[in-house]
C-alpha cells in the first residue's frame, strides 16, 4: 500500500497542485490526508531539509555540482553507475515491479521504452 501511495497517488497530488495550487490539492483529498499534510509535513520540510537544499543550490550555483557531474563522466562514471545499480536492486523496484504487473491500465503504452530509447 505504502508503494502505491507514494509513486501512483504522487501524480494526482502533483497534477491537482498544478491545477489550483494546495488549496485545491487540500480540497480534494480526504480530511486524514489533509490533516496529515497541515500537521505532519513541517516535520519533514523543516529547517534541517530547508537547510539541505540551500546547501544543494549553493552547490549548483557555485558550480561545484557540475564540476563534479563532469569529473564522474570523463573518468568512467564507476560512481554513477553504482549508484544506478543500487537503485536498480531497492526493495522499492521489486516490490513496485510485482505491483504493476498486477495493474491492468497502461501495458500496451509504456512511456519509456528501453529498447527505443
Amino acid at each position: 500500500m505504502a508503494y502505491f501511495e507514494v509513486l501512483h497517488e504522487m501524480k494526482l497530488i502533483i497534477d491537482l497542485v498544478n491545477q489550483g495550487g494546495l488549496a485545491d490539492m487540500r480540497y480534494s483529498i480526504s480530511n486524514t490526508a489533509e490533516y496529515g499534510d497541515m500537521t505532519r509535513g513541517p516535520k519533514v520540510i523543516g529547517e534541517a531539509s530547508k537547510n539541505a537544499m540551500r546547501e544543494i543550490l549553493k552547490d549548483i550555483q557555485s558550480g561545484k555540482f557540475a564540476d563534479e557531474f563532469t569529473k564522474e563522466m570523463q573518468t568512467g562514471h564507476k560512481y554513477f553507475d553504482k549508484l544506478r545499480e543500487e537503485n536498480r536492486n531497492h526493495p522499492i523496484e521489486k516490490v513496485g515491479e510485482e505491483i504493476r504487473s498486477s495493474f491492468v491500465w497502461g501495458r500496451k503504452e509504456n512511456i519509456i521504452n528501453r529498447e527505443k530509447n
